[in-house]
């Protein structure tokens, strides 16, 4: 058996798929949630909450590396909540002597104005880089894969709309990632001694205006998507719209919305010289996502 690993957020949309591909991967998972009676995934259920630090020495007992998944982006206070996990996490971590916690936050320039949510994955990332547990932190942007907030989005606009009525944002350049990709980054940086204490950057290899993934997500389903730009459509109008025409909730519509006005690409690439490999392409990222969400919808 290989290391014990901790995922925490392990019942949501990355941590359930990081679980199941690290069991694959002969290692001894813990799957850390709030509820786990109702757990059903990969992994032995351990419960843990990054605001009960007793709940978090009970789980991080006995393991090497930690992944940290956590976020509250439907909460209205989701940044105060967020750092005083981190610090809470951190704390626990070290008192329990792990080797490494890896951690998934957002691209984004830091000499630019990251949105409030971007922000906080960013000053998540360095609290837990300011605690005694070396961090390897990955940074993507959307995430193309079933279950995916950002992907959901995407795929409800393009089946719910004959035409898209958008506004300036949408034309913001970002380089999404399949699901795919990122789960194997993820399991690939848990190993290699020079990923302790680095951050990499990673996308697929096409960068994208949001107008264009969702024009091309159309293309993929074989139906036309005919796009009329509304320049003054503000953020907060963009969210509520989101929130009429897919079933996002608001707060979180409006927190992703704020982030979808600021570029999020791929500046470093030294990912690629640690984990070698061609990233699977936007069209082909949506197809197996179209693929996933159709097998469970039939299970």
């Amino acid at each position: 058996m290989g290391k014990t690993v901790l995922v925490t957020g392990a019942s949501g949309f990355i941590g359930s798929r990081l679980a199941d591909a690290l069991v694959g991967a002969g290692y001894d998972v813990r799957a850390m949630t709030r509820h786990p009676e109702r757990y059903a995934g990969p992994g032995s259920a351990v419960r843990g909450d990054v605001a009960d630090r007793a709940s978090l020495d009970a789980a991080l007992r006995g393991v090497e590396v930690a992944y940290y998944l956590v976020h509250s982006l439907g909460s209205a206070d989701f940044e105060a909540r967020d750092a005083a996990g981190a610090r809470t996490f951190a704390a626990a971590a070290g008192d329990a002597g792990l080797e490494r916690v890896i951690y998934l936050g957002g691209l984004g320039a830091d000499d630019e104005q990251l949105s409030a949510h971007l922000r906080s994955r960013r000053e998540v990332e360095r609290i837990l880089q300011a605690g005694p547990v070396p961090v390897t932190a990955l940074r993507a942007a959307v995430v193309v894969g079933h279950g995916s907030i950002s992907w959901e989005i995407t795929r409800q606009l393009v089946d719910h709309l004959p035409a898209l009525v958008t506004p300036q944002w949408v034309r913001t350049r970002t380089q999404p990632i399949a699901l795919p990709d990122l789960i194997n980054y993820l399991v690939g940086v848990l190993e290699p001694a020079e990923a302790r204490g680095q951050t990499y950057e990673v996308g697929g290899p096409e960068v994208l205006r949001y107008l264009d993934m969702l024009q091309r997500a159309a293309q993929v389903r074989g139906r036309p998507l005919p796009n009329l730009s509304v320049p003054l459509l503000t953020p907060r109008l963009s969210s509520a719209w989101l929130a009429l025409v897919t079933d996002v909730d608001l707060a979180t519509a409006r927190n992703l919305v704020d982030s979808m006005t600021t570029e999020a690409i791929v500046r470093e690439h030294s990912i690629r010289e640690l984990l070698p490999g061609e990233p699977i392409g936007y069209d082909e990222a949506v197809r197996l996502a179209l693929a996933d969400r159709d097998r469970a919808s039939a299970s």
